[in-house]
């Protein structure tokens, strides 16, 4: 029968203006003003925005870490997603050392087919490549995964050597894939940390004090600067920090392909949100760590500048009595991470979009449309246009929502945000078609979500 939203507002990377959405099948067959019902459903969105569906790049559902492993499964974040606005996320397979990249990816598979209640791709971390690994690179991008995060970080654990990245890099201008830099001078970071714990430092507030910008900056620097030799694109994920900032902005004027995203943490919170008393700072704790409050008005500027192309959650939960509890007595051993995934849409579109920081296109480009570009999803996610996947959020700039982990939707025993009034958000969503959020419940059915075979592009980013 099909779906006919009339009277709303569609916004798009682009442009904002009056049109109906017509939906059949799965897709978008039409958009402009006036089209009139034809058997078919109506929905009327008068007052209400309507904006493709958001694009989550970097989540991490059910991941071990640390001892532990992080609390949402790809049900209960996916879910949580979903009644936050986002439709599509992109999560990571981790590759253990002296494993197949393919054995990896089975695994995630598994994880996800019979639980995701949105679509979702997947990215590589890799932690070992050997020569044999460069091929199961190939054999990945055949099989839709299309982009690989590498560590600089976390030595003994995930981080790899610099060779290591310059033959990943120079194998992404043949295989057309991307890679992802977690861009920290681990090494470095390692010898702080174990003369704070000497000094008997061990509060949560010592995971930031150890990991300081310069650290960050300085391998966002070598990162860029081994893609440059390599000649192909780098992406940085969650930067959080002027100084490394600095360093994306000066590679991009010289016409350089580097492009970065960052998080709502690192736009609204800041690390004197670690310094709770006792072991609340606990919450806090994830990597990058949050930074000094001047940084949050330059990640702003970043956004509004293009010299950050993407805003991500790096939604890693960790219960906070039972989990984050793991490192009472020592913050190296705090599981890494925090919740998130549910409320980037309200939290960009009150703080961003309605204090003036961006505009609603941009605000829609940085969660939706961007990120599909970048990693080979766009134009089926990521656009309001006929043959696009029907991804939509009837958005109601008006609602008014208090973020608060007593009703939010996360398998997690906090927020980050807790007590942030926002205004604005998701009254419907829909994913391929399908009513799955109606005023903040889920009504999909569980492991209705997809995966998606993202295309690899190379060096087509302008």
């Amino acid at each position: 029968m099909g779906l006919l939203i009339r009277n709303g507002t569609v916004v798009s990377a682009d442009r904002t203006g009056p049109a109906d959405i017509l939906i059949e099948c799965e897709s978008i067959r039409e958009v402009r003003p006036g089209i009139q019902p034809d058997d078919h459903q109506v929905l009327d969105a008068a007052g209400m925005l309507l904006l493709p569906g958001g694009i989550d790049a970097h989540t991490h559902l059910d991941m071990p870490f640390g001892g532990s492993t992080s609390s949402d499964d790809f049900e209960t974040g996916t879910r949580a997603a979903a009644i936050g606005g986002t439709t599509t996320i992109i999560d990571f397979a981790i590759q253990a050392r002296g494993t197949r990249m393919r054995d990896a990816l089975d695994t995630w598979w598994k994880k996800a087919e019979s639980r995701a209640c949105i679509d979702y791709g997947l990215h590589m971390i890799v932690t070992d490549l050997p020569q044999a690994g460069l091929e199961d690179m190939d054999e990945m991008v055949r099989e839709g995964v299309s982009s690989f995060k590498l560590f600089m970080a976390y030595p003994n654990v995930l981080m790899v050597d610099d060779a290591t990245i310059f033959r990943a890099l120079q194998r992404t201008s043949k295989n057309g894939a991307l890679i992802c830099m977690h861009a920290e001078n681990g090494s470095v970071i390692d010898v702080i940390v174990r003369q704070a714990l000497a000094e008997g430092k061990t509060a949560p507030i010592y995971h930031a004090l150890t990991r300081p910008t310069r650290a960050e900056a300085e391998a966002v620097h070598r990162a860029i600067a081994m893609a440059e030799i390599a000649g192909v694109p780098i992406y940085i994920v969650h930067l959080s920090s002027e100084d490394a900032l600095n360093q994306v902005r000066e590679a991009r004027d010289r016409g350089l392909p580097a492009f970065a995203e960052t998080c709502p943490q690192y736009l609204l919170l800041s690390i004197d949100d670690m310094k709770l008393p006792g072991f609340e700072g606990a919450k806090y704790v994830f990597t990058p760590p949050l930074r000094e409050k001047p940084n949050l008005a330059k990640l702003w500027d970043g956004l509004k500048s293009d010299n950050l192309q993407v805003v991500s959650t790096d939604h890693c939960p960790f219960c906070f009595e039972d989990q984050k509890a793991l490192g009472k007595d020592d913050f190296t051993k705090i599981p890494n991470g925090g919740p998130g995934i549910e409320n980037r849409l309200q939290l960009l579109h009150h703080h961003g979009v309605g204090a003036g920081k961006i505009t609603l296109n941009r605000f829609v480009e940085i969660v939706s449309t961007a990120p599909a570009r970048i990693f080979g999803l766009y134009p089926r996610k990521g656009a309001i246009a006929p043959g696009s996947d029907a991804d939509i959020v009837v958005w109601d700039p008006m609602a008014e929502h208090l973020i608060s982990a007593k009703t939010h939707h996360m398998r997690v025993d906090y927020s980050m945000f807790e007590g942030f009034r926002v205004q604005g958000n998701a009254r419907q969503v829909f994913s391929r078609g399908e009513l799955i959020v109606e005023n903040g419940r889920y009504i999909g059915r569980v492991g209705r979500g997809q995966y998606l075979r993202r295309a690899a592009r190379g060096g087509a980013w302008n």
